[in-house]
């Protein structure tokens, strides 16, 4: 991969770390405004639920900024868009499907396949 598509996937891995960033701040936020008695047990099971969803989906976001911290630590390594398991090169398609792919599709449809059948 060239230099500037090493700065090209950076540059996206950035913006969307900001905007997961950004987002949890923003959930922060909502959480400590919504934080409300409701006298009706109704609205507050539904308050309760809606903060449990957005917590998990900011949970999932935090799992994902690790994935993409780490992904730029490979590009500043010189190891971006290389297959972990075979080590051939990615593609630029999958990459720009999936900037943090660190598996070649043969490899990711083989790992899903044992995934399967080892549930």
């Amino acid at each position: 991969m060239n230099d500037a598509q090493l700065a090209h996937f950076r540059q996206i891995l950035l913006k969307w770390r900001q905007t997961l960033l950004q987002d949890i701040t923003n959930t922060v936020g909502h959480l400590q405004q919504a934080a409300s008695n409701h006298a009706d047990p109704l609205d507050k099971a539904t308050q309760q639920e809606e903060m449990t969803l957005e917590l998990r989906t900011r949970d999932r976001e935090s799992k994902l900024i690790r994935k993409i911290d780490q992904t730029l630590g490979r590009i500043r390594e010189d190891d971006y868009g290389y297959c972990d398991t075979c080590g051939i090169e990615i593609g630029i398609r999958r990459l720009e499907a999936r900037p943090t792919a660190n598996l070649c599709v043969d490899c990711k449809s083989i790992a899903e396949i044992k995934e399967r059948t080892h549930k």
